[in-house]
């Protein structure tokens, strides 16, 4: 045989074995943030998708093919997420999964958006689902949903009459800056201090000066883990007394390891947590821990959940067809009983967010300790 023909069999029997491949697996890469700002909760999600993917390729996949998962690395920087996805986009995925930060949302989905691919993400900004994308969709309470429940909490739980604002100056800071503030307004709370801080920044001396002289009968924080943490740590070194209130980038479980005694006292909203009492989220949580060796945090159940939920549709629609997938998630409901792996009980609407229980809680003693379960919006 002449040495072309050799080498065209070859290449053809190469391309004939990739495409036996290509149909026992399915493409669902992940872009999330794993250095950066968003390191710890990129991490935490990236783990969750993981435990998730080797458990349902442990029991044969999705309609018998192995999930191919890649983890690539947005460096919490919107136009490294929009290339990655770009890239992501080019292997023609089933669906998508992240990211986390909400200005990396914003400048990638239009892109899974034109190639009709469904998109997973964390990403909590309220106007994320309110541009009419029909492939995109929460695993996380955007900050419409969460905002009036603790803002409820501020009024019913506090009896507050003026509150200051602590917020990150990116996407999801000022997106829940402004929904916590209309909703204050709302409710006849006055604002007394507005403090915008830097994702990233270290030192917060100077802010909790200003929330300190403000009077306000509460502080509402509203930053990235990391900073949440610093900003508890300065807020004990300065004898800040009234209440300390957020949402579950306050109350998690990082924020507490970093922020020690700090964190104590600290109260709020969370729409996710392993600490909550629930039996199949306290398994998920032993898992993780057992598989990773940390205690994750909400990221990381939403990543979990994200993949099941994938696992759930498919099979409910008996093929990988991602036009159908879209349609099919608007206006589902999937329970434990229907699929183990989605934890809680949880809701899509027409726009792609979510409707689930959640939680009011309080750190004690270095752990997150939930006070009371609010129920589904839609009962």
């Amino acid at each position: 045989m002449k040495s072309w023909n050799r080498a065209a069999l070859a290449a053809a029997l190469c391309l004939a074995a990739a495409g036996v491949q290509a149909q026992q697996t399915v493409n669902i890469p992940d872009v999330i943030e794993l250095s950066g700002a968003g390191a710890v909760s990129g991490t935490n999600w990236k783990d969750g998708v993981t435990l998730a993917v080797d458990e349902i390729n442990a029991k044969g996949g999705i309609l018998g093919r192995k999930i191919v998962t890649t983890h690539t690395d947005t460096q919490s920087n919107p136009g490294v997420s929009r290339a990655l996805v770009q890239k992501a986009l080019d292997n023609d995925p089933y669906v998508l999964l992240g990211p986390v930060f909400s200005g990396s949302v914003k400048v990638n989905m239009l892109l899974a958006q034109q190639a009709e691919v469904p998109q997973f993400t964390g990403a909590e900004a309220a106007d994320i689902t309110q541009m009419g994308n029909p492939y995109i969709f929460r695993t996380s309470f955007g900050q419409q949903v969460s905002m009036p429940k603790i803002a409820n909490y501020v009024r019913d739980g506090i009896k507050a009459r003026s509150v200051a604002v602590v917020w990150v100056n990116n996407d999801f800071g000022k997106g829940g800056r402004d929904s916590f503030i209309k909703e204050m307004g709302s409710r006849g709370i006055k604002v007394v201090a507005d403090v915008s801080t830097e994702s990233g920044q270290v030192d917060f001396a100077a802010d909790v000066v200003k929330v300190k002289n403000a009077g306000a009968d509460c502080i509402f924080v509203y930053t990235n883990e990391e900073e949440s943490a610093r900003f508890l740590r300065e807020a004990k070194k300065q004898g800040i007394k009234v209440p300390l209130l957020g949402e579950t980038t306050l109350l998690g479980q990082k924020v507490i390891d970093l922020a020690g005694d700090a964190a104590n006292g600290a109260r709020g909203h969370v729409g996710l947590s392993v600490d909550v009492p629930v039996p199949a989220i306290q398994e998920f949580k032993a898992k993780f821990s057992k598989r990773f060796g940390y205690v994750p945090d909400h990221n990381g159940i939403k990543g979990y959940t994200a993949v099941y939920a994938i696992k759930y549709v498919t099979t409910k629609i008996g093929k990988f067809d991602r036009k159908l997938f879209a349609k099919t998630m608007h206006g589902l409901t999937i329970t434990p009983a229907m699929e183990p792996g989605i934890l809680i009980e949880t809701s899509w609407d027409d726009k792609g967010d979510i409707d689930r229980i959640s939680f009011l809680a309080e750190v004690v003693d270095g752990k997150q300790k939930v006070t009371a379960t609010l129920p589904k919006l839609g009962k």
